[in-house]
């Protein structure tokens, strides 16, 4: 899944969808989460990375991950 083109994100978890005037925030780490998949990095390298630099295991990272991409479908900020 990527994020589509044209959302705006900030580094401190400001999102904004210019198509539909809608903002939301987040925290940190989906905000370096949104930063990595702007970047082109894919799932796997993402999730790799979060690994890496926090201590969460593996299936949590999964539950978690699932949970914000229906999120972020949900209000319309994914390209699926």
């Amino acid at each position: 899944m990527r994020l589509k083109a044209n959302i705006a994100t900030s580094e401190n978890g400001f999102i904004f969808n210019p198509s539909t005037g809608d903002s939301f925030t987040s925290n940190g780490i989906a905000s370096e989460i949104l930063a990595l998949m702007k970047s082109g990095e894919t799932e796997e390298k993402i999730k790799q990375k979060i690994l890496d630099r926090y201590e969460v295991e593996s299936f949590q990272l999964e539950k978690d991950w699932d949970d914000y991409m229906q999120q972020l479908k949900e209000a319309n900020l994914l390209d699926l």
